[in-house]
């Protein structure tokens, strides 16, 4: 592999992922700060298609991936929406969001950028609707809670919301997409330099195969809907058809083994089929219209821009956008390395709990805040990579795995 044409190209897609990227995550933090879950989860609640419907509109612009979703959804059932509109939001939200939106426009082009939304709306209408149709709505374990996943505190002033707003966006969210979008340049950059076009063009030639193979992939891994862009991308310009590389920006981000797992505990068997199934029933489509139907013209990228054979020239506006975001991508793993602070723990009153289901910054967040809110916890840290939460105080035992479990991960003692 050439060094230098991989790190052309790196820089290609970076330049011109950033301030699209930059901006998504501006919008991200306004949504969590500005949006309660309270009024979510109220819109959320009842029988019917009508739920369904604004939990697909509720969950497509928000910037959340399927292992960050999680614990927003099983919170809003637990408040009282249904299993249909939270099958819907469950479904929509990953594939989705602004900042994904924005970074598709910018290296895919509007046609693709507008499909992915539609197709989201689609799928998650199918698996809300199916889930409402065949899933017994009943669930004895299901109590109201109010465990806050989404926003902040609602007595906040505009100004102390703005800063969350800015904290979120650009600390928690990057720490949260930020390892599995830099996972998603370095695959695509690989991809366009190492592997040889030969290896993609025998497969095109067969565009339904290389979706079904697509989906097989896609759906047990984890990639989050940002991350998955310069990946379809590399894809395409391989040779893949933009249908193909359609499958993998929708089926990737929308699920994955652990959050599978966890969507069986909390909604039941049947809910997570119909979840898993609508979302490959929607990328199949919606892969098959894009390549059979819809005009060819629309969805082909320009490729040339990101070949590492030709001449690149960069703006200043694109490179201090590309600062900026590595900026805060070294800020986010020097930040996750250093967060575990032990000294502060009274030993004597100290216990560990392993905690299964955590993937990001985004979910360590969310277990240490509801351990955090219980009686008797004086302190409390949540170790990502490890998998388990340092625990301080006279909580009982129970009190902690009903927190958790209740926040949609599993509580391993």
């Amino acid at each position: 592999m050439n060094i230098s044409h991989f790190f052309i190209s790196l820089l290609s897609i970076v330049n011109e992922m950033s301030p699209y990227i930059l901006l998504g995550f501006f919008i991200a933090g306004l949504l969590h700060s500005f949006v309660k879950p309270e009024m979510m989860a109220r819109h959320l609640s009842g029988k019917g298609i009508k739920p369904v419907i604004k939990a697909a509109l509720l969950g497509i612009p928000l910037p959340l991936c399927s292992c960050g979703v999680l614990p927003t959804a099983v919170s809003l059932h637990r408040q009282g929406a249904s299993k249909g509109a939270t099958s819907s939001f469950l479904i929509a939200t990953p594939q989705t969001g602004v900042d994904s939106i924005a970074a598709t426009y910018s290296l895919l082009g509007l046609p693709f950028a507008i499909m992915r939304p539609i197709a989201a709306l689609a799928g998650s209408l199918l698996g809300g609707s199916a889930t409402n149709l065949f899933c017994n709505e009943y669930d004895e374990k299901r109590a109201p809670q109010n465990h806050d996943m989404t926003s902040g505190p609602s007595a906040q002033s505009f100004g102390e919301r703005l800063i969350s707003a800015l904290r979120y966006g650009f600390v928690d969210m990057v720490g949260s997409v930020g390892k599995w979008l830099v996972i998603g340049l370095i695959i695509a950059a690989i991809i366009t330099v190492a592997v040889p076009d030969e290896f993609f063009l025998r497969l095109s030639s067969y565009p339904i195969l290389a979706m079904l193979v697509m989906v097989v992939i896609a759906i047990p891994m984890y990639i989050c809907a940002t991350g998955s862009i310069p990946i379809a991308l590399s894809l395409i310009c391989k040779g893949l058809t933009p249908g193909v590389g359609f499958v993998l920006l929708m089926a990737g981000p929308a699920a994955n083994f652990a959050s599978v797992m966890i969507l069986k505990k909390n909604l039941g068997k049947r809910a997570t089929i119909i979840y898993v199934m609508s979302v490959i029933t929607t990328a199949l489509f919606f892969g098959i219209l894009i390549d059979y139907v819809l005009p060819t013209g629309w969805f082909i990228p320009d490729v040339q821009a990101f070949s590492p054979s030709c001449h690149v020239s960069f703006g200043w506006f694109e490179i201090t956008c590309s600062i900026i975001l590595t900026i805060l991508l070294l800020f986010s793993f020097i930040k996750s390395k250093s967060n575990l602070n032990l000294d502060k723990f009274n030993s004597s009153m100290t216990n560990e709990y392993q905690i299964e289901g955590m993937a990001c910054a985004h979910c360590q967040a969310t277990v240490k805040k509801v351990i955090a809110a219980l009686p008797g916890v004086s302190n409390v840290e949540v170790d990502l990579a490890a998998g388990k939460a340092i625990v301080e105080g006279d909580a009982s035992k129970q009190d902690i795995e009903n927190a958790v479990s209740q926040a949609g991960f599993t509580f391993k003692g």
